[in-house]
């Protein structure tokens, strides 16, 4: 298991950070570091033995928080913002067909499963809703419930 990210290098967290229960002082789910942000890698370590860990100190936040590979990416790499992320729950704008089948329609209750930043034609997501996972574009989804809004 060799490191994609050495010490010292510039790295974007590609989600939102939220403590999941091992950062000190802070409360279970608080945001630590928001998508977008960039650090540098102080330390490369392990988990389990099959998963490499990367301390990152994000100086904006002032923060120093673990974080998996797929969490980052290089900070020289271009960065897309989206509108939602991983988990997020969302409902289509429109209603959304396969071969003239109603999937689903606005109200119906979806999952953000994947963000595809690099989608031609800007971003795209994997949406699971009513035991379907669908392809859908950034413009064709809103939050499920105003409160849950997020700025990217």
């Amino acid at each position: 298991m060799r490191p994609k990210f050495e010490y010292g290098e510039q790295v974007r967290v590609v989600r939102n950070l939220r403590n999941d229960g091992t950062y000190p002082g802070e409360a279970t789910g608080r945001l630590l570091v928001r998508r977008g942000s960039v650090g540098f890698v102080r330390d490369v370590g392990t988990f389990l033995q099959d998963q490499l860990i990367y301390s990152v100190d994000f100086l904006d936040a002032n923060r120093r928080v673990g974080c998996r590979e797929q969490e980052l990416q290089p900070a020289s790499d271009p960065w897309v913002p989206t509108r939602f992320e991983f988990r997020d729950k969302v409902t289509p704008r429109l209603p959304l067909a396969i071969q003239g089948e109603v999937i689903a329609r606005p109200g119906d209750a979806a999952e953000i499963e994947k963000v595809l930043r690099e989608h031609p034609g800007g971003p795209a997501y994997h949406l699971r809703v009513n035991g379907r996972t669908l392809q859908v574009p950034e413009s064709a989804l809103a939050f499920l419930s105003p409160q849950s809004e997020e700025a990217p």
